[in-house]
């Protein structure tokens, strides 16, 4: 199950997992575009590690995990 946590101003929406089995936690980053319908990512806490990347460029991937990295406290 996923969780609303944030949504941005631009309308970029951010979810998370409950704590999985594995210690881990899911953030999913999903941003509606006109052209592509979405774009999106995962992050999975604690270790940060990003995949699933579509749409996103390097400097939006960076201020969603800033994002992330400065209120991941709040989902753990």
């Amino acid at each position: 199950m996923m969780y609303p946590f944030m949504t941005l101003d631009d309308d970029t929406e951010i979810v998370h997992s409950e704590f999985l089995s594995s210690g881990k936690v899911k953030v999913y980053v999903e941003k509606p575009d006109e052209k592509d319908c979405f774009h999106h990512m995962t992050c999975w806490l604690p270790g940060y590690d990003i995949e699933d990347v579509f749409g996103f460029d390097k400097d939006e991937i960076e201020k969603y995990m800033e994002i992330i990295r400065q209120t991941a406290h709040l989902i753990n």
